[in-house]
């Protein structure tokens, strides 16, 4: 997505002042990461004080992810014709402004726009955000280095939501969105000193496919709605049947859309690659299951187990030190095994994880039932995000990189959505109180999500790398696989199904603009050779 007359006028201009960029950048980074997982410890706490339904808490999770993901696109697309520091700044102003507003209102309606509004501004930061990045630092170990500490930020900032949310939310709930304003309002005030200006552009703007935004994002909204809504009105009511066909009709429309357009948000031709395709399918179901549990799994502990919030957040300590841990062997994995194997085994290990969670009942014991099960999925997480990260960016031609990338953390983002709908719906079932066999039907529905990527990526993510005579597995390269439901994604140098990559779940946020020269495939007959 980046023009590479702009990329050539801004590249090296901030001199002595890149660190203090990155720096900036990183900051905003671990926010919009931190922001996915922030809230979930405070659901319970939300719920008592505003008096909010099942339905409306799970839109202060999902309404976030589906804007973010149906506007990221559209967000890459706004840097790239209006400018990256603009863009990142004004994305940032209102992300600030949304979360303030957050803090002070005490009706859930309001609760959810703010969340909406945060989820569409971190739309714009993060492909922003990212192409500064691939602008600014010079193509080699330098930029390795920028992308692999910026990845690594948003890795940092989910798990240190999962953790923060309990600290803050025992102190009261309402500082889940003061602190994030404040760390806002910070990265604002440094944006114009530590990031260079726009380049002036020459020449006629290209084209700007909102409408294609605009019927993508309300599709998924409203198949999001009908999801929540059914347990409660029935799936057979006229609420529920003109949501899903208004959603159907929308979704069509945006295909006819990007095909009639001359400068569509989408090439729909990218879908021809088989790897690229199903690496979008995996990233889908494996947000549906990661997020989608994160939402049952909280509650769960706070509602049944009657956890303190501080408590729950420490109980998901372990889970996010094993993603973390795991991410650093992943590479190594994927340079040895290829892409299949990892991803394959981490959605079943992932999914194992999340099924263990129907032992658990009214006084399980932390120890024995609840922590093998967080260890388990941690450990999935970290192995099968950077495998199908790589393949989601791997056999597309260099001027689609950006595109790819943008693709899968749309996946991501949408899938979150997705998954906290079909949780919520599930736990309905049992009423406003659930009760435990609610939250085993929700543990197995997000399983199941899971096993369903697994599939997936055993049938289209290719054969195995056939590892080298020696054994030894190449060195990763840092500027790989990265990224997470907020995350940027990279591929470098290697053959097909099997880059050199290196990945952090729940990296950078939405991010676009992969750099340029990565996976094999570049050569048409790549993608020809993966096509239906």
């Amino acid at each position: 997505m980046s023009d590479p007359q702009v990329t050539s006028r801004t590249a090296g201009t901030l001199g002595g002042r890149k660190q203090i960029a990155l720096l900036v950048l990183c900051a905003q980074l671990f926010l919009d990461s931190m922001d996915v997982s922030l809230m979930g410890v405070a659901l319970p706490e939300l719920k008592d004080d505003l008096g909010l339904s099942a339905e409306e808490l799970q839109w202060i999770i999902s309404g976030y992810a589906v804007a973010y993901g149906g506007f990221l696109l559209l967000g890459g697309r706004a840097a790239d014709l209006f400018g990256r520091r603009r863009m990142f700044f004004w994305g940032t102003a209102v992300f600030a402004v949304a979360s303030l507003a957050g803090g002070f209102v005490s009706d859930g309606t309001l609760l959810i726009i703010s969340r909406v509004i945060k989820g569409v501004a971190a739309a714009f930061i993060a492909p922003a955000a990212l192409s500064i990045i691939m602008t600014t630092f010079k193509e080699g170990p330098e930029r390795n280095r920028a992308v692999g500490i910026f990845s690594l930020t948003g890795a940092s900032g989910y798990a240190a939501g999962l953790v923060l949310s309990g600290v803050l939310t025992e102190l009261n709930w309402r500082l889940t969105f003061f602190v994030p304003f404040v760390i806002a309002a910070l990265v604002l005030a440094a944006v114009r000193y530590a990031v260079s200006p726009d380049p002036v552009r020459d020449g006629e703007r290209p084209g700007f496919d909102a409408f294609g935004a605009v019927t993508a994002t309300g599709g998924v909204l409203l198949l999001v709605f009908a999801l929540t809504r059914a347990p409660e009105v029935g799936w057979g009511s006229a609420t529920t049947v003109l949501s899903l066909v208004a959603s159907v009709a929308l979704l069509v429309a945006f295909v006819i859309i990007q095909n009639r357009r001359a400068e569509p948000l989408v090439q729909l031709s990218i879908f021809r690659s088989r790897t690229l395709s199903t690496a979008n399918v995996v990233g889908l179901t494996w947000a549906c299951a990661t997020i989608g549990w994160q939402f049952v799994a909280l509650l769960y502990l706070q509602q049944v187990l009657d956890y303190s919030a501080l408590g729950a957040g420490a109980a998901i300590v372990p889970m996010a030190a094993a993603i973390l841990v795991t991410v650093n062997v992943t590479p190594r994995v994927i340079n040895r095994f290829g892409l299949r194997v990892p991803a394959v085994a981490g959605l079943l290990l992932q999914g194992l994880g999340i099924l263990l969670f129907l032992r658990a009942d009214e006084s399980s014991n932390y120890v024995t039932v609840l922590l093998p099960a967080l260890i388990l999925h941690g450990i999935g997480n970290g192995l099968s995000f950077p495998s199908f990260n790589v393949a989601g960016v791997s056999g597309v031609a260099d001027e689609q990189q950006g595109l790819a990338t943008s693709l899968i953390q749309s996946a991501l983002q949408l899938g979150g959505g997705l998954g906290v709908a079909v949780a919520a719906a599930v736990l309905a079932t049992g009423g406003d109180e659930g009760g435990l066999a609610s939250y085993h039907r929700a543990f197995l529905a997000v399983g199941l999500f899971s096993l369903a990527g697994a599939l997936a990526a055993a049938l289209g993510l290719g054969p195995a790398r056939t590892p080298d005579p020696d054994g030894a597995a190449d060195a990763p390269d840092a500027s790989g696989a990265t990224g997470g439901p907020n995350g940027a994604s990279d591929a470098s140098d290697g053959p097909e199904g099997a880059p050199d990559a290196t990945g952090e779940p729940n990296g950078a946020s939405g991010a676009t603009g992969a750099r340029k020269g990565t996976a094999d495939g570049s050569d048409p007959a790549v993608l020809e050779r993966e096509g239906a």
